[in-house]
């Protein structure tokens, strides 16, 4: 038993809790019976703010012992978001990134993208991976979705940010028939296309002689065009500086093309920066002239490019719930989920290296930052530039089936249990054709022109006149021809079991096995005709080049149209290009690269308590939960040539691993109004297939070259041996509920993770490849579980609804939270000579913002309801560059901003219409090389979006 001073101590200590909304007659339950009626339920954060509904929700939320969130419609399928995760967004505590073809894709929770998505309580994956991509719901089927911040031990144990649990209709959620159409445009102002967005339920519920019978049926459809467009200043790297010339460089400014800091031998010493880049000094001597020798290197981009990124996505989704309740104590269930994806996208990219001068011109003008080595602006002679039509076809089906029932076995013992069949299935194909410019003069280019945007031009001779790059000759360059298919499937049992208790102070146990038997295979294919036909002196013929039309809105000073090949016609007349290119027809078929097959095992006991504290109630639950989980691997090797790809070996494996995860979770009722709770969980993540694989790519080092020191090869894999990342998780929490309607609310929380998967390093010696004699040493990179971290902060927030206001204001209400992190992960750092660990470097988590807002002015009265919220995220490290040509090579995220709209307006009580729309001040999206003011990476346009839809429902 636990002791209960101990546990006192640590409940008062509580600061926080999750977003709630109150009631002002709300009261905890005055029985056990109530209290075990009502655990399972679960908050709910509204979308609009409809006073019954939030009025309701507190109820829920003082009810559940986890800290939960989730998001639900007002009405039957009306989210005024275009998708779920941007709905997510308003959720305290999550945080969505990746704004990209037209909405946003991910996800995470308190930092954290290691999310576990399940349906209906169904764990759903994407094809071979073991996440499922939530975007790809359409929000108009659901009818929640649950945000779990904390774990019971009967919930799934993977995942380390959280869970997501989505919510669909059933007919038994209503009292009778139902029947809802909905129907948007969505107008997305870059494409300059309106799409529809439509869906229908249809459901009921009859007494017959074999009891209760419902049926619900609800479909979707969503098409969506967009134009993202980007430009970006390329890597920082070194050049030489050389001795003297009549701009301070002479003929050896030139990129060090063996990576740094090999090659840099000269003499001169220096030391690594601490995130492992190159330090930046002062060209001048004190009076403003450059040193004219001595100076080791400088540091200048590589490159400038821009892609123009074009497309349509079709989201089709079916959602079928048949329910049968033969008498009072038994219920059956059978439910169909479909949805689907389809995606045509056309990327019209214009590159140009900057990393060396062509025709040596002393005279071409160049701007270092004050007082340092980097280089701001310079002008190129005769650049290598290039365009490509890139195009890619690409589709998911995925099919979940359940059936399931639920008994009462007596007044104290209830049973359920489901089998879910599930299967989902990816393909896609991709044809690239690159077009090389001929005859350009020079490329003239600003590295960061003004606020982090570069500015770029094709010029003439005397720098300033522009080169017009639709009349430029452009030839037939590399043709690139790949795909993909990804499939899997698994079969699903639950049984689990509720047992109400008089036992001291436990009140209901809970107990349960799960099993999962998953498959996952992956096929792929790819080719380019760098080793066949080439047709490098042959100009673009004018029936596949293409101009894109006027590129960036005007947003920077960049060429605004160019000449690609036409990505559409490529792909329409592949098989005449493929010929064209002689690229075999063996090699583009598609070759299995892995085959796996994943038992999960797993049971869990847990059991609700309720006791009194210094006269104050107190309840929880604790438990445990069992997993295990074991592997067979099968990863083919193939060896190509000019004939066919044909299988050398299969590499077979296997693996296991199993864990104890315990919880425990208590609430303490301060006072009617004054809730604390206390959490410790542990969760787990799984490492992705592909991560698992024993195969070995090895690439000997074939760029020589005068400054070439190192002769060792490349080589990187898998590792069958990973072991599953695993978090420990505290959770403290304090709720205050106060007027009609009202809260504030926080939380403190912090997770201990070890294991990150992080590649690492190691040098094999005389390897010798297939049908080669030379043995060659190689440093192979393959994923370990080097690295742990630490994740810590607070949630706050506020909801809240003013009284005694003027009745024409009456209604009027805010939503507020807020999210601060603190996080670290230690970064394995490698010797890249010789393969050794020489240290840790620490620093902040991928994908973790130190803060993040969120702000929700509400309306409702009587037949309008309208809402303006706004969301905002801190900067953030989003990943690394190369580690053998960046410098710096850490690549952040600038803060992160969205305003948004929704209105609604009662006609009638069965027709509602509605306006909604996203992105209202037209944000630039940025990034930058660790350093912002000289280090601008990224900059990325993205569409607003306006909608106007009509719902009908009887």
């Amino acid at each position: 038993m636990f002791k209960q001073t101990t546990l006192a101590s640590a409940i008062f200590l509580a600061i926080t809790s999750q977003a709630v909304y109150a009631v002002e007659d709300a009261t905890p339950p005055a029985d056990t019976a109530t209290q075990q009626a009502t655990a399972d339920d679960m908050e709910v954060i509204q979308v609009v703010g409809i006073r019954s509904s939030l009025n309701k929700s507190v109820n829920l939320k003082r009810q559940n012992v986890q800290v939960v969130d989730a998001i639900v419609a007002e009405d039957i399928g009306k989210f005024p978001d275009n998708n779920v995760v941007e709905a997510l967004q308003r959720v305290t505590g999550v945080q969505v990134t990746d704004r990209a073809s037209g909405e946003v894709n991910t996800v995470s929770i308190r930092g954290l993208t290691d999310v576990t998505t399940t349906v209906n309580g169904r764990k759903m994956f994407t094809a071979a991976g073991q996440q499922v991509a939530v975007a790809d719901i359409p929000a108009s089927l659901l009818e929640s979705v649950e945000v779990f911040k904390t774990r019971s031990a009967s919930q799934l144990a993977s995942g380390l940010a959280g869970q997501i649990d989505i919510r669909t209709h059933r007919p038994f959620n209503f009292e009778g028939s139902k029947v809802v159409v909905n129907a948007r445009g969505v107008y997305s102002d870059q494409a300059e296309k309106t799409d529809p967005s439509l869906s229908a339920l249809l459901s009921n519920r009859w007494d017959t002689s074999i009891g209760e019978v419902g049926a619900l049926l609800n479909v979707s459809y969503t098409e969506a065009h967009y134009r993202d467009q980007n430009v970006t200043a390329g890597a920082v790297v070194p050049f030489y500086a050389g001795t003297a010339g009549e701009n301070g460089f002479g003929t050896q400014f030139e990129r060090m093309f063996s990576g740094w800091p090999m090659g840099l031998d000269n003499g001169v010493p220096f030391q690594l920066g601490a995130n492992g880049e190159l330090p930046t000094f002062d060209l001048t001597d004190g009076d403003g002239n450059v040193y004219q020798q001595g100076v080791p290197y400088i540091l200048s981009r590589d490159a400038v490019f821009q892609n123009d990124f074009t497309g349509k996505r079709e989201r089709p989704a079916v959602n079928l719930s048949l329910q049968w309740a033969p008498n009072d104590t038994s219920e059956y269930l059978f439910e169909a989920f479909y949805n689907g994806y389809r995606n045509e996208s056309f990327n019209s990219m214009l590159f140009s290296y900057t990393d060396w001068w062509g025709n040596l011109d002393y005279d071409a003008p160049m701007e270092f930052y004050d007082g340092t080595n980097v280089v701001k602006s310079r002008v190129v002679g005769s650049p290598a530039a290039w365009s490509s039509g890139d195009y890619s076809k690409s589709s998911t089906d995925s099919y979940v089936f359940a059936l399931g029932g639920k008994w009462d076995i007596s007044s104290d013992l209830q049973l359920k249990s489901e089998l879910v069949y599930q299967t989902s299935k990816y393909k896609t194909d991709f044809i690239a054709m690159r077009s090389n410019a001929i005859g350009l003069p020079n490329v003239a280019v600003n590295y960061n022109d003004g606020n982090g945007i570069p500015s770029w031009a094709i010029v003439e001779d005397d720098y300033t006149t522009q080169v017009d790059l639709t009349q430029s000759q452009w030839n037939y360059g590399t043709l690139y021809d790949n795909g993909g298919e990804d499939e899997g499937d698994s079969i699903q049992f639950t049984l689990d079991g509720d047992y109400y208790l008089d036992f001291g102070i436990l009140t209901k146990a809970k107990f349960g096995v799960r099993y999962e038997n998953r498959g996952a295979t992956t096929k792929t294919r790819g080719v380019d005709n760098s080793n066949y036909v080439n047709h490098d002196g042959e100009q673009l013929s004018s029936d596949i080049a293409y101009a894109n039309p006027y590129f960036f809105d005007g947003e920077g000073d960049v060429p605004t149209s160019w000449i690609v090949p036409h990505g559409p016609s490529l792909y329409a007349n592949r098989d005449y290009y493929r010929e064209f290119y002689g690229l075999p027809a063996d090699e583009l078929a598609l070759r299995k690269v892995f085959d796996i097959t994943e038992k999960t095992y797993e049971a869990y006991v847990q059991s609700d308590y309720e006791t009194e504290l210094f006269g104050k109630r107190i309840d929880g639950q604790i438990g445990v939960r069992y997993t295990r989980t074991e592997n067979d691997l099968k990863f083919m090797r193939y060896e190509s040539d000019e004939a066919a790809n044909i299988l050398t070996a299969t590499d077979t494996g296997s693996g296991s691993n199993d864990k104890f995860l315990p919880n425990f979770i208590a609430r303490l009722w301060l006072t009617d109004d004054l809730v604390a709770r206390f959490a410790y969980t542990q969760t787990l993540r799984q490492p992705e297939f592909n991560q698992l694989n024993p195969n070995v790519v090895y690439t000997k080092n074939l760029s020589g070259g005068s400054n070439q020191t190192d002769t060792r090869g490349n080589a990187s894999g898998g590792n069958p041996d990973l072991k599953p990342v695993e978090s420990k998780n505290y959770d403290l929490s304090l709720e205050y509920y106060f007027g009609n309607g009202s809260s504030i609310y926080g939380t403190w929380f912090r997770r201990d993770i070890n294991g990150f998967t992080y590649d690492s390093l190691t040098l094999e010696r005389d390897h010798v490849e297939p049908g080669e004699t030379e043995a060659y040493d190689y440093i192979v990179s393959r994923p370990g579980n080097t690295s742990n971290g630490k994740l810590e902060g607070y949630e706050l927030g506020a909801v809240y609804f003013p009284e005694g206001l003027p009745s024409w204001l009456d209604g009027i209400g805010t939503q507020l939270s807020a999210t601060f992190l603190d996080s670290s992960q230690d970064i394995p750092q490698f010797n890249t000579e010789t393969g050794e660990l020489i240290g840790y470097n620490t620093r902040d988590m991928f994908g973790v913002s130190d803060k993040s807002y969120s702000a929700v002015l509400i309306y409702d009265k009587d037949t309008f309801s309208a809402r303006l919220s706004y969301v905002w995220r801190d900067d953030f490290l989003a990943g690394y560059d190369g580690t053998t040509f960046a410098s710096p090579r850490g690549i952040y995220r600038k803060p992160e901003q969205s305003l948004d709209m929704s209105l609604s307006y009662n006609v009638t009580d069965d027709f509602v219409v509605t306006f909604d729309a996203t992105n209202l001040t037209n944000e630039l999206y940025q990034s930058y090389y660790e350093y912002s003011d000289m280090y601008n990476y990224g900059t990325s346009l993205y569409s607003r979006t306006f909608s106007l839809g009509v719902r009908y429902s009887f």
